[in-house]
Order: structure tokens, then sequence, then C-alpha cells
């Protein structure tokens, strides 16, 4: 027990290391003051120093506690992988091939996804593997010893996100209908008051709009619960209970560490995740699981919010609660190409909600980054890349046809498809799905929101 104990608080430490790294290469890049990125500095040299402490070795990139040191590459993807940068806020990547998960999950020492899961995943469903499990969208995976064998998997309750923008949540509802579990969504409009130029109803006025769009993406009322941390932290005790429990087991220094906090961040900036890792406890809803402590969670979320749930799952056993447990999602790219930031003060970064079939036409047209040749000719001869093509990227996402996709890769990869014909395939899937979307968001009434978002108890059968 000592030994595996030593091991966990080294690898929190790694990766803390980790991220404190990424900071000071962020703040580098935005030209910060020359103080903030001493303060910086100077912490990542402190945390390097208790590492070796620890461990009696130095620090070594991508060589985490009781990993052997994996290959060097000193190519030119080396350098590019290099550059990646991932955290909460921020997700940058030189390569036009996007992020480098596998090295990704090496950093953040997760695990990987691998054909063994996806089927147990299968038998304890007794349904196919969603497709961004087949595909590899969700890739790696925190689940550890004491979460999901295929006895009780049902005994899961899962909450997502609500950032419905960046990725799409039918994953979400097809966890919900195959495990039959009750499912919470958390939606931070604390976090976007606090890191963005907004008022407070402005915050929350988006946090109803995005509820919305989630409601009209076909959830289980008697099984979802969504609601604001602006109102629920005041209506639940259990909630704010868990949140003070959390904030007394992680240090200033701890978060600092983590997220890249500078003395400069708010208090509320500070807070916070404390408020975002109380949902992973299930007697933080005392209305859906009454005072239960044992009802695990799991939380799908796009890689980039792993340091919240890193963060968590040390905290847990401290106060007595199960580990949630994770799936990582790659990150959903921006139309301009993968190395490029996808914002919605960019109409032209992605497709919305709120397009009409003619908007999503001319985007994929005009600033879909392709991955064909020059030239027809060249093109026809050598065929495309669909490791950098956007379009046939968005495919991934929306097409469910695995026979189908398959093909178009081939018929792309070999010149047979032009960029003209790969983009047209894909306004001809995202049309019709951004349709039925809204035409089934006009049947959301403000009622049948306030019903999602009224706590009460939901519809669950395990014990």
């Amino acid at each position: 027990m000592a030994n595996s104990e030593a091991c966990a608080s080294a690898l929190e430490l790694f990766n803390s290391i980790t991220t404190q790294g990424e900071h000071v290469r962020a703040l580098k890049a935005r030209n910060a003051s020359k103080d903030e990125i001493d303060s910086a500095v100077k912490m990542l040299l402190s945390l390097k120093m208790s590492y070796k402490a620890a461990m009696g070795e130095d620090y070594k990139a991508d060589c985490p506690p009781g990993n052997p040191a994996p290959g060097i590459n000193h190519g030119p993807e080396a350098t590019e992988a290099e550059e990646d940068f991932v955290d909460p806020w921020t997700v940058q990547t030189s390569s036009a091939k996007g992020i480098d998960y596998d090295k990704l999950i090496v950093r953040f020492g997760s695990s990987k996804i691998d054909k063994e899961l996806i089927n147990r995943i299968e038998r304890a469903t007794g349904q196919r593997p969603h497709h961004f499990l087949r595909r590899g969208i969700f890739f790696s995976h925190r689940l550890g010893s004491n979460s999901y064998h295929d006895s009780n998997c049902k005994e899961v309750s899962t909450y997502i996100k609500g950032d419905i923008s960046f990725l799409p949540p039918c994953f979400f509802r097809w966890l919900q209908d195959v495990f039959n579990v009750p499912l919470v969504i958390q939606m931070t409009d604390d976090e976007k008051y606090l890191w963005k130029d907004l008022t407070l109803d402005q915050a929350y006025g988006y946090a109803v709009e995005n509820a919305k769009d989630i409601i009209a993406c076909g959830f289980d009322i008697n099984k979802t619960f969504i609601f604001s941390d602006l109102d629920y932290m005041g209506m639940s005790p259990g909630f704010y209970k868990n949140v003070v429990k959390i904030q007394k087991h992680v240090t200033f220094n701890q978060v600092k560490g983590i997220f890249g906090f500078t003395d400069s961040d708010s208090i509320g900036k500070i807070s916070f995740p404390a408020i975002q890792a109380a949902p992973s406890f299930s007697n933080s809803f005392p209305q859906i699981f009454g005072d239960r402590t044992d009802i695990q969670c799991l939380i799908p979320c796009a890689i980039d919010q792993d340091p919240y749930f890193r963060m968590t799952r040390d905290v847990a056993p401290k106060i007595g609660y199960p580990k949630p447990a994770l799936l990582h999602s790659t990150f959903f790219p921006a139309l301009q190409g993968a190395q490029t930031k996808m914002s919605a003060s960019d109409p032209n970064s992605s497709i919305f909600l709120t397009d009409t079939a003619k908007q999503i036409k001319t985007k994929v047209n005009k600033h879909a980054f392709s991955g064909g040749r020059d030239t027809i000719e060249e093109h026809r001869q050598f065929g495309g890349n669909c490791d950098v093509d956007v379009s046939f990227m968005y495919l991934t996402f929306f097409l469910e046809d695995d026979d189908k996709l398959e093909q178009i890769r081939k018929d792309y990869s070999s010149g047979a498809m032009l960029t003209g014909e790969l983009k047209k395939t894909l306004i001809e899937v995202l049309q019709p799905l951004i349709a039925e979307h809204q035409a089934r968001r006009k049947e959301v009434t403000d009622e049948i929101v306030k019903e999602f978002m009224t706590p009460r108890k939901l519809s669950f059968d395990f014990q």
C-alpha cells in the first residue's frame, strides 16, 4: 500500500511539473511580463526539486513514475509534438494533423482505450459501441481498480460538462440509453463569469440557452438533471459541503501547479476547481441519490478537462469517496485546420447550431481546410490526405455509417474523390442534422427547461 501511495503521489507531482512547464511556455509565447514568467519558472524549478527529492532522480518529460523511458524521436514530428499545449482553457498545436494524442496519454498518465475495453463495454451493454468509441474519438481513460467491471457497469452516475458547441452530446445520450443511468449535466456559468467579460445575468442566460440545445438532443427528462452552478450551489447544502471538503484537501501550491494559476489570478478562479469537482460525488445530489456516497461517477470529457479530475481522483479517497472514472475525447477541429482554434467569436471557425443550410454550405466550401493537392491532375495521381482534411475529420464525428466512411477515405486517399466532392458529402450530412436540431429546439419551452433544471428524484434501477 505504501509503495502504491508513493507512486500515486509521484505521478501527481509529475503531472504538476508537466502542466507547469506548459504554462511557462504559454507565458513566453504570449510575451507575458518578466515578473510573471519568473514566478512561473520559480514554481517549475521548485516542483522539479520536490520530484527529485521524492524519486531520487531528475524529472524526465514523457517518462512518468513506473513507466520505462520511451524512445526519443529527434525528427520534425517530435518538434511539433513538443509544441502542443493543452490545458482547460487553451489548446494549441502547430501540426496540421492536430494534437499528438498518443504523446498526450503519456504526458497526462492516462490509459489508452483499447479493443479489449471496447469489447467489455459491448458485453456489458449488449449494444454495438458508439462510433465515437469505434473510431477513437474517445481514446483515453482513467478507470482504476475501483471502477466499472462488467458485473456492475450499470451502477454509474454520469455527468457532462455542457458545452455542446465543441463536443457533440450524442455520445452522452448513448451512454444514458445503453447503461440506463441518471445523468447530471453541470452548466459552469460561474466559470464563464470568472474567465470572460460577462455579467452574472449574461453568464446565466448563456447557460439556459445551452440547456435548450442539450435538451433538444433527446435526453430523457426522467433520468436527466441539468443544473447551473450559480443556481444550484445556493440550494444544495450537500453540494456546497463537498466543495468545502475538496477545498480543504487541495493547497494553493497544488492548484498553481496543476492549473498554472498565478498570484494575479482572482480567488474565484483559484477556488473554481473544487466546484468543478463536486458533482463527481453522488451525495452532492441528495434529491437523486439521498445520502449515498458509494455510487461512482463516470465523466466523459475532452482531455483538456483532465487536470480538474486528476485533482478530484487524488482528493476522493482522502474524503472517503470513490474516485470518478473518466473517458477522454479528442478535440473537435476548427474549420481552418486542426492547428487553429475554434472560437465562438469567429463565425467562420466552425459550424454552429444556428447556421442556415446556406451558411453551412458556404462555410464548408470556403473555409474547411483541405488535404487535397494543388491541381486536379496531382490529386488524381497522388490522392488527398485524410489526416489533415477537416471535411473528413468532421465526417468521422457525424457520419455514422462505418462502411461509407471507409469508402470515402479510400476514394479520397486514392484520388478517385476530389476535394469538392468530399466537401459536398459533408454538406449533405450536416444540413439535415442541423435543420432537425433546430426544429427540435423550437419545441423546447421555458417550462421544459425549468423542469430539467429543477432538483428532483430521477429514475434508476440500481440498488
